[in-house]
């Protein structure tokens, strides 16, 4: 198996049916603390997808029960996005500032290509005095 280095993954946090609206908080990833292995046969392939998890969050952060939501198409990639699962971890969601259990939507992505951070975009300082343009390559820094 290739390890997270080839991985993308994308845990974005839903709440579903059941849970209502207002004062409940999701859970809330921790980060870091679970790799999460490509299986190699299917990275040597070139295969990706994205398995979606459905993640029961305990009132301490834990997982508890994992399912496939969503197939990625590929048994290999949702076997090894639930095998992962089971060592999430999580800062509970809460109802009414109380840490309560709940389910939980994670979309696992596996890519061939990770995601680079993006560098920030900057704006142009309207006070700075433009650089002067070199008269010669003798001028040049």
């Amino acid at each position: 198996m290739k390890s997270l280095g080839a991985l993308t993954l994308t845990l974005t946090l839903g709440l579903l049916a059941g849970c209502g609206r207002g004062e409940i908080e999701p859970p809330v990833p921790l980060y870091g603390e679970a790799p999460i292995l490509y299986p190699e046969a299917l990275w040597d392939e070139g295969i990706e997808g994205v398995t979606t998890l459905r993640v029961r969050v305990t009132e301490t952060g834990d997982v508890d029960a994992v399912e496939v939501q969503e197939t990625s198409g590929h048994e290999g990639l949702d076997a090894a996005a639930e095998t992962a699962a089971w060592a999430f971890r999580f800062e509970p969601g809460r109802r009414r500032g109380k840490a309560i259990r709940m389910w939980a939507s994670i979309p696992v992505e596996f890519s061939m290509k990770p995601e680079l951070p993006k560098a920030p975009e900057l704006e142009p300082d309207p006070d700075a005095e433009p650089e002067p343009e070199p008269e010669s390559i003798e001028d040049l820094p």
